[in-house]
Formats: structure tokens, C-alpha cells, sequence
């Protein structure tokens, strides 16, 4: 291949590195934690609310009738979650129309029906946070594409400029003093090892974030605004009614889900999905997953919820060519297949994807500095406070989103952009070595406080919870204080480098 042309694809790579990575260091980062969402739904749950009910039916359907009682207007739209899966007590959502929001419902010790803030403000937000690297619905999410198209450029770009020299060096990481050099073998390895999973993450991303845009050109120029209702099956399971406001009682949970047994024994039902209750034309649509070796195990039921009948049923065998690889894309995407084994192999390759865009940017900056004078170029010092800002802001933010779904429930969301805010401010007023520094001691703290704000949210400590078998609160907590451990030691490592390192950098200490 000519230079030139070699220069140019190493051009793309890096720009657009720089534009799409910090993002992708959010999407990363927050991605790598939302594997593991059912598991960390049941960390800060405590007393009878971790413990698995004698009848989980019987307890689902008190649940739902007591929030139709106090909220007679949830009729309009419920999904009810079973014990299981999602956690030992069941839950309810009821979507407002008026507002579009989703609120949540429990139970509390004594069995009343309390909202709660903590799954609504807690998980979900960092779920968002993944799609939309903290901007407002929907333009982040479409940025996202836009970001993930950029990521994959990035991708080709990079693989045409260093795999021919990278099969020979991939497993290099040649320590000593030059500290670039092991950054740089580290980030190659990463990048390479991890490629076919990048390539996934990238095209799935941007399909997941622009699929419904991409869609409208379709449902305007082709279809006459009919697109939405022919693809009613495919996302609802079932082509959707309107009220009949005529009043017909509804029939048990536990009868719902005997004739969705019936109709579709091996489907393992999760969730069941309620509309239009009390309503002739009310509508319970059965979800759940069926176990086989295919990548997309997803399936429903649609019964008429009055009577019984069954509507329609989808399984992996029944979907439309489209919708097999919209879920395949999925399962791919948050790694909904192969159980435990695959949910921590995303986990690493979350935290290495992380690594990888942080690594690229600190890079750049090191390639462009100047070797022979103190002062270093304004684009390298603005990069570096980008950098450090963003990305350790979104660790710290983070950290602190955990803190707050144990001690302030509900305060999750405004807690994240303060410290997020606070951290980019911080890195742009002081120097990157100090900042590097400073933020990193911030992210070990508010990392190691997590375990702490569990035992003090509900009682609970590490050891309590290995001792009574709630794994789930102990895995969260003993990877905090690992992560912590490990910021804890950039951090003396950045202090070192700015005191010891190359006095022409803008990571020296001066």
C-alpha cells in the first residue's frame, strides 16, 4: 500500500478516534455494568424483599390488584415482572400515556405498595447513560449512532494501518521506562484481541440507535404511513386494539399463565404485559425465553385477558427474517446468550473497550507534545482536560449513582451530572497532572464507597451478605473495592509520572 495512502487511513483513524472515543468511554464503561442489571437490581434490596416468596404467582397478583386499586388508571398499561430472573419479588410498571414516564412498584416489608425510586432512578439511568452518554432522549440516542458509525470507521481504518505489523508484536507488552511504548502495546493488543467483538458492538450499536429513524423514509415514502401498524406483531407480539369501554373482568394471573403453558410449554414466562384492563378488548401478552441453541430465545404469548383466548404466539421458529436479526442484534449487543460464562466476558470487554478509548486519546496527546521546550501546544493541553474530564468524570459519576441508589434513592440522575459537571470543571482549571491525579483519587473514593452505602442503605455489610448467600450483594461490592483498588493505583502512578517523567510533557509536574 502507498504512504500516502497509509497516512490518510491513519489520519481517519485517529480523528475520528478522538471525536467518537470519549463518548464511546460513557458507552463502555456504562455498558459493562448494565450486563449485569438483574443482578445489581437485587444489591440494595433487604429483610423479606431478598428472599424469594412461597407463592410467587399468588404474591405477583396481589401486587397487581393492589396498585389498580390505588392507581385505578395503571388499567391503561401494566407490566407486571415475576419473580425470577429480575429479582426474588415481583414488580410492577405502569406506563402513563399522558406522560410517557415509567414508574415502578413494590412492595415494602409490610407488604404496602410504595413506588420505587431506586430501580426507576438507579438502573435505568445508567442503562440510558449507555445510549446516550447522559444527553437528553431521543437526540442522544441518534447521536449514538451517528457516534457508533464513527466508531466503525475507526475500526477499519485502524485494522488496515496496523495488522500487518501487529501479528508479528501482538502479544508485546515491553515494560521498562518508556511508558508510551507500553501504553501503546497495551492499546494495540486490546484493540486487536478484542476486534471481532468492536465490530458487533459498532454495527449492532448503530442499528439499535438509528433503527426506528432509518424507518421513516419507509413508513412515508412506501407504505403511507402504515409501516408501524404491518411491524405491530413483531414488537408487540400481537397487532394492537383499541378499548372497547365496555367492562369485562379480567382473569387470574395465575389462569393467564396456565394457558400460555398450554399454548407454548417451553416458553419460560418472565413478564407479563397488561392492557386495557377491565376492558372487553383487554389484551395479556405473555414474555419470557426458550431455552435452545439459537442466539435469539426470546417468545410471547398474546391471550384476549377476559377470556382466555389466544390471539397469537412468536418464537424464534415463527419470526420474520427482520425481526430474527433485530433480536439477534440484541442478544449480541448486551450478550443475552451462554448464561454467566458470556455475561463476564462482556463485563472485561466492556472495561477493556473503556481502556482502549481512554488509552488512544492519552496517545495522541503524548505523539504531539513537544520533545525540546516546557510549554506544550494549547490542542494537546485542551485533549488532555477533555480526556481526563470526561472520562474519569463518568467513573466518579457512576460510582457516585451507587452511592446514591443505597443512601438517596431518587437522586441518582441530578447526583451523576453534578459530580460528572464538577469533574470536567476540575480538569479544565488545574494541570492535567495534578487533575489526572486528583480525579482519580476521587474515582477510588466514591468507587469505595460503594459497599460502604450498601451496609449503610440497608443494614447489610460484604461479609453479612456472603454469610447469607445474597451473591449478588457481594459480587457488587467486592468488584467495587477492586476497581477502587485499581484507581487508587493509576493514581500514585499518574503522581509519579508527573514528578519523575519527561519534564517537556503536559503530564510533568512543574
Amino acid at each position: 500500500m502507498k504512504a500516502a495512502t497509509l497516512r490518510l487511513f491513519l489520519s481517519l483513524h485517529t480523528w475520528v478516534g478522538l471525536l467518537a472515543g470519549m463518548a464511546l468511554f460513557i458507552a463502555f464503561y456504562a455498558g459493562a455494568i448494565t450486563v449485569f442489571s438483574h443482578e445489581i437490581a437485587d444489591w440494595n434490596r433487604r429483610g423479606p424483599s431478598a428472599e424469594t416468596p412461597r407463592d410467587p404467582v399468588g404474591r405477583s397478583q396481589q401486587l397487581l390488584d393492589d396498585l389498580l386499586k390505588q392507581h385505578p388508571q395503571a388499567a391503561e398499561s401494566v407490566y407486571l415482572v415475576l419473580p425470577g430472573e429480575h429479582g426474588p419479588q415481583p414488580s410492577a410498571y405502569w406506563f402513563e400515556a399522558s406522560t410517557g414516564a415509567s414508574r415502578r412498584f413494590t412492595f415494602e416489608q409490610q407488604d404496602r405498595l410504595k413506588e420505587d425510586a431506586f430501580g426507576q432512578d438507579f438502573i435505568e439511568f445508567i442503562y440510558d447513560l449507555h445510549f446516550t452518554a447522559g444527553l437528553p432522549k431521543p437526540f442522544g440516542t441518534y447521536l449514538f449512532g451517528v457516534v457508533c458509525l464513527l466508531y466503525g470507521l475507526a475500526l477499519v481504518s485502524g485494522v488496515v494501518v496496523y495488522a500487518p505489523t501487529l501479528v508479528k508484536s501482538l502479544f508485546a507488552l515491553r515494560t521498562g521506562r518508556n511508558v508510551k511504548r507500553l501504553w501503546q502495546d497495551a492499546h494495540n493488543a486490546i484493540g486487536m484481541l478484542s476486534l471481532p467483538f468492536h465490530v458487533i458492538f459498532a454495527w449492532s450499536g448503530a442499528v439499535l440507535a438509528l433503527g426506528l429513524a432509518l424507518l421513516i423514509p419507509f413508513q412515508y415514502l412506501v407504505y403511507n404511513g402504515k409501516l408501524l401498524q404491518l411491524l405491530e406483531r413483531d414488537f408487540y407480539g400481537a397487532p394492537q386494539v383499541a378499548a372497547a369501554h365496555v367492562a369485562k373482568p379480567k382473569l387470574p394471573v395465575a389462569e393467564l399463565l396456565r394457558r400460555g403453558h398450554a399454548a407454548m410449554p417451553a416458553l419460560e414466562v418472565e413478564g407479563v404485559s397488561l392492557v386495557n384492563i377491565g376492558d372487553a378488548h383487554a389484551r395479556a401478552t405473555l414474555y419470557g425465553v426458550i431455552e435452545q441453541r439459537r442466539l435469539n430465545q426470546l417468545g410471547s404469548v398474546t391471550l384476549d385477558a377476559a377470556t382466555g383466548a389466544l390471539i397469537d404466539q412468536v418464537s424464534p421458529r415463527t419470526m420474520t427474517p427482520g425481526m430474527v436479526m433485530l433480536r439477534g442484534l440484541q442478544a449480541l449487543h448486551f450478550g443475552n446468550f451462554g448464561h454467566e460464562a458470556v455475561k463476564w466476558l462482556y463485563f472485561a470487554l466492556g472495561l477493556a473497550g473503556a481502556f482502549l478509548f481512554y488509552s488512544g486519546n492519552l496517545l495522541w496527546i503524548e505523539s504531539r507534545r513537544k520533545r525540546r521546550q516546557l510549554e506544550q501546544p494549547r490542542r494537546t493541553r485542551v485533549m488532555a482536560a477533555l480526556t481526563l474530564g470526561v472520562c474519569l468524570g463518568c467513573i466518579a459519576g457512576v460510582s457516585a449513582v451507587f452511592v446514591a441508589g443505597a443512601l438517596a434513592p431518587g437522586w441518582g440522575r441530578p447526583i451523576y451530572y453534578s459530580v460528572f459537571g464538577a469533574c470536567l470543571l476540575w480538569a479544565c482549571l488545574r494541570q492535567p497532572a495534578r487533575a489526572g491525579h486528583e480525579l482519580l483519587c476521587l474515582c477510588a473514593l466514591t468507587t469505595a464507597l460503594i459497599p460502604l452505602a450498601g451496609w449503610v442503605g440497608n443494614g447489610e455489610s460484604l461479609f453479612a451478605a456472603t454469610w447469607r448467600g445474597h451473591w449478588h450483594r457481594f459480587f457488587v461490592d467486592a468488584i467495587a473495592l477492586a476497581l477502587a483498588l485499581a484507581y487508587w493505583r493509576m493514581a500514585i502512578a499518574t503522581l509519579a509520572r508527573g514528578r519523575n517523567g519527561d519534564l517537556n510533557s503536559v503530564w510533568a509536574l512543574r
